[in-house]
């Protein structure tokens, strides 16, 4: 069995880099932020990988993964709608039907569910910022055929 998730992460960072805008401006994709990034920005980590069905004959396993919308206003000038619209357009492209799933058959996998698990939504006060995050938890089913 080989472990799946980082190709699924991956793909999500592929499809996801330079096709989400807001207000105008391309938001960047991490899985590390940077010390110098500044919001909105959109975070990509891996979570979990469990393996399922265990009666069948090749290796299924739901890789648990989770996109982080960031964004900031001055004290409180703004909302979270921008994180609403940012998640909105995420799950446009990563929540999908079977004829979209990420193709991972090159590293020998195949995904066969793309499922939103929910969207977490929180605030913090940082002083001079605001912060919104939306969170949204993604689970995909792979395979790897024998």
């Amino acid at each position: 069995m080989i472990e799946a998730i980082h190709f699924i992460r991956k793909a999500i960072i592929i499809r996801l880099t330079n096709a989400i805008t807001s207000n105008g401006v391309t938001v960047p994709i991490y899985n590390r932020v940077p010390n110098d990034a500044s919001e909105p920005y959109i975070r990509v980590y891996s979570v979990d990988s469990t393996e399922v069905d265990q009666n069948s004959d090749t290796f299924m396993l739901e890789c648990s993964t989770r996109i982080e919308v960031v964004t900031s206003f001055v004290g409180d000038d703004g909302g979270e709608l921008q994180a609403n619209q940012i998640a909105s357009d995420i799950l446009t492209l990563i929540r999908t039907r079977s004829g979209s799933y990420f193709d991972l058959s090159a590293d020998g996998f195949n995904v066969y569910t793309c499922t939103n698990q929910g969207t977490s939504y929180l605030y913090e006060d940082g002083g001079e910022k605001t912060y919104f995050r939306a969170i949204l938890n993604i689970t995909n089913r792979v395979e790897q055929p024998n």
